[in-house]
């Protein structure tokens, strides 16, 4: 159905005008220059090195370790957009019919072979599927860039990503705040309520102590809270979990509009201004071309995602406390038996959730915007659920599809400005149809831990 679609659009819909990719340009070309010769000889490396390292264990018949796929892929797109800032490109412009008929040609080809494995009882590669999700996208940018109101329309490459990553930013720490809690076996479906309870608590401590970090810092007791009584109520008295989270959502949300109704409506200098987080380049990495700009020129809720990210992930898989979460969360009776106090590991567990989700909440306050509004989180913390679920319940997973759903609520916007033919209630509407595809897609082939949501009774 895809590849269908993918041929009316971009084939027989698609429109005779090019479709132009502005690369980001470096605010100091010398320094930018020097980074990229770094960066694309840094990047090589890496690539003759991993791929060395696959073509060397599949000789010897030994299964590739599962992380050199994913790190060689890495490294070439890394090695392909620093091969660019070398060369000084500034900007892409491809044909967007021709193009648009080489991925539609594609599309039908890799959908066809899949219907073939499938006929014959096998399986499709997992290859095949990312060369379509690759070719679709590439082709649907085109389509919606060329069509565009200017004679040549284009966007900026890497003002959309970078927009994607800041607007991923709370559904990554929602996401991380599923995963150490649903690891231990306990569903948090209130990360809704720890993200906007968050961004309501760093707005008034902000101003109010006339501080933006102690708002920060805030904002994670507030989310520590909400997971205070998730905990309580859901560990020690045993209620069940989905109900529990969602009497929070709505009890927050209710006193959050409260409040601010109230409160901070009737004052808000005193109350509601709370200042903002200003953006952090790194030296020498955000001059890198392309990649700088979108990764290291970011605020400090920005560079904290990256370090909860990586110290969750080696936590969870490469400590002995993961190890003890893990077997809480899939087998909670055989943990016992080994000495693990299973309830304590999972209090402490959503208690670290919610403080993770409460930084993300302390986003919208104190990097997007520089006071709360009522309900501002929009609905974030169930795409965040999405994205945990669609990432595996892993840290870099979760990350890695809390992008994509950043990257679909950036390029509404981006498409509305071109002026492109694409409905903007369509494109607004884009990032809650991936959670509804990614959920209804990977369900039933993602396995969650084995005993989540069911509450542990020792004995």
């Amino acid at each position: 159905m895809l590849a269908v679609l993918g041929t009316v659009l971009f084939g027989f819909l698609a429109n005779t005008k090019s479709a132009g990719f502005r690369i980001a340009e470096a605010r100091d070309p010398n320094a930018s220059s020097a980074a990229a010769w770094v960066t694309l000889a840094v990047a090589l490396a890496a690539v003759t090195y991993l791929g060395y390292r696959w073509i060397s264990q599949r000789r010897k018949g030994r299964a590739v370790d599962r992380w050199i796929p994913a790190a060689t892929i890495a490294a070439a797109v890394v090695l392909g957009l620093a091969a660019l800032g070398v060369a000084g490109v500034e900007k892409i412009t491809v044909p967007s019919m021709a193009l648009g008929w080489i991925a539609a040609i594609v599309l039908l080809a890799a959908a066809g072979y899949s219907c073939f494995l499938t006929l014959q009882g096998r399986r499709t590669p997992g290859w095949v599927g990312g060369l379509f999700a690759v070719v679709f996208l590439v082709g649907f940018m085109i389509w919606i860039v060329a069509g565009g109101r200017d004679p040549e329309p284009s966007i900026s490459l890497g003002g959309l990503m970078a927009g994607a990553v800041t607007l991923a930013v709370p559904l990554v720490f929602g996401s991380l705040s599923g995963v150490l809690c649903e690891r231990a076996g306990v569903v948090n479906i209130a990360i809704e309520g720890q993200l906007l309870l968050g961004a309501f608590s760093a707005a008034v401590v902000a101003t109010v102590s006339g501080n933006v970090y102690v708002g920060l810092i805030s904002a994670a007791v507030a989310g520590a809270l909400v997971s205070l009584v998730l905990a309580l109520v859901s560990i020690k008295y045993l209620v069940n979990q989905i109900i529990v989270g969602v009497v929070l959502n709505v009890l927050i949300s209710g006193l959050t509009s409260f409040l601010f109704s109230t409160l901070l409506t009737e004052n808000p200098e005193q109350l509601n201004k709370p200042g903002r987080l200003q953006a952090i380049d790194i030296p020498f990495l955000a001059d890198i071309p392309i990649i700088g700009p979108i990764l290291f020129r970011q605020s400090l809720v920005g560079y904290l995602m990256y370090v909860a990210v990586i110290v969750i992930y080696v936590g969870l898989f490469h400590t002995k406390w993961g190890l003890r979460v893990r077997a809480v969360g899939e087998h909670p009776q055989a943990a016992d038996t080994v000495g693990i106090n299973v309830n304590r590991t999972r209090f402490v567990n959503v208690l670290m959730g919610g403080a993770i989700a409460g930084i993300g909440g302390s986003f919208f306050t104190l990097v997007s915007v520089d006071a709360f509004s009522k309900d501002m989180s929009g609905g974030r913390g169930y795409i965040a659920l999405a994205a945990m679920i669609f990432g595996r319940w892993n840290p870099i997973g979760a990350f890695l599809a809390s992008l994509l759903f950043g990257f679909a609520d950036n390029l509404q916007s981006t498409i509305t400005i071109i002026g492109s033919p694409v409905p903007s209630q369509f494109m607004a509407m884009l990032p809650y149809a991936l959670t509804v595809i990614a959920v209804a897609g990977l369900v039933g082939r993602s396995r969650p831990p084995a005993a989540d949501g069911i509450p542990y009774v020792k004995g």
